[in-house]
């Protein structure tokens, strides 16, 4: 009994194995955050998106078109120029994804790879369009109204072509070895001007300086002069008087100084 049923079995086989192969082939699978686009041999692209998880189709009459739909970032270098005709270097990065229910014109219009040929060329063209209404300064305290006008513009683009940008952000921004120089010569001239324009104010302070110590002098003259035509040679006693005082105060605090008193004989130890 067993021998006629594997008998039996061994028989079956080859058509088994013909039918699995049919139905593996029958089989396709859309990961998460994929779509896929059924192309037909004979009708062309469908219309009709698949979503997600395990589907079947007609063994070599129809093809499954899987596309991501996750967003995927992209960095994208424009050399362009400023109002002011100056040269930036600007890299933008973009983060996009499809439209899924746009994925069959997408596929018929541009292709499968759709970001290669698109991103780069309106990018390209926004950002030249942008940039030149500003002049390099502008471009530099502006950055953020840049950076929001190029975003804009270019998601209002992008979707002609059923995109979607979830961020544009300008990631670097330099200028040409010429601009760069004359930036550096121009700080390097402001911090020259400020150290003279110091030296100037130094020299007027130390000018207004002299004119009122001079005035000082000059007063406390006049004064003097008008002190001795009023009491005549009595100031000039005075001023003896104190610097005689002051003299004997700092001679009597030396240790060096002996007073001999006026009138009185000392006996001095002197070798003879």
């Amino acid at each position: 009994m067993a021998v006629k049923v594997f008998g039996s079995i061994g028989k079956c086989s080859p058509a088994l194995a013909v039918a699995g192969g049919v139905v593996n082939s029958a089989l396709y699978n859309v990961d998460a955050g994929h779509r896929a686009v059924i192309f037909d041999r004979f009708r062309g692209v469908q219309d009709i998106v698949v979503g997600e998880g395990t589907h079947f189709l007609i063994p070599w009459v129809q093809k499954p078109i899987i596309f991501d739909c996750c967003s995927r970032p992209r960095n994208v270098p424009v050399i362009t120029g400023s109002e002011d005709l100056q040269n930036v270097n600007i890299t933008l990065r973009i983060l996009f994804r499809p439209v899924a229910s746009q994925l069959p014109r997408i596929f018929t219009s541009i292709g499968e790879d759709y970001d290669e040929p698109v991103l780069p060329s309106i990018t390209t063209e926004i950002l030249k369009s942008v940039v030149a209404r500003f002049d390099a300064g502008e471009l530099i305290t502006q950055r953020e109204l840049v950076s929001r006008q190029v975003s804009d513009d270019l998601t209002e683009r992008a979707a002609t072509f059923g995109l979607i940008l979830d961020d544009v952000s300008l990631m670097h921004l330099t200028f040409g070895k010429e601009f760069t120089e004359a930036v550096e010569a121009k700080q390097v001239a402001q911090q020259e001007a400020e150290r003279a324009r110091f030296v100037v104010e130094k020299a007027e302070q130390q000018e207004k300086a002299a004119i009122i110590s001079a005035e000082g002098d000059s007063k406390a003259a006049e004064l003097i002069a008008n002190s001795l035509a009023t009491a005549g040679d009595g100031l000039i006693e005075l001023r003896k008087l104190e610097a005689a005082e002051d003299i004997a105060y700092q001679l009597s605090r030396s240790r060096n100084i002996t007073h001999l008193p006026a009138g009185q004989s000392v006996l001095l130890q002197l070798p003879q």
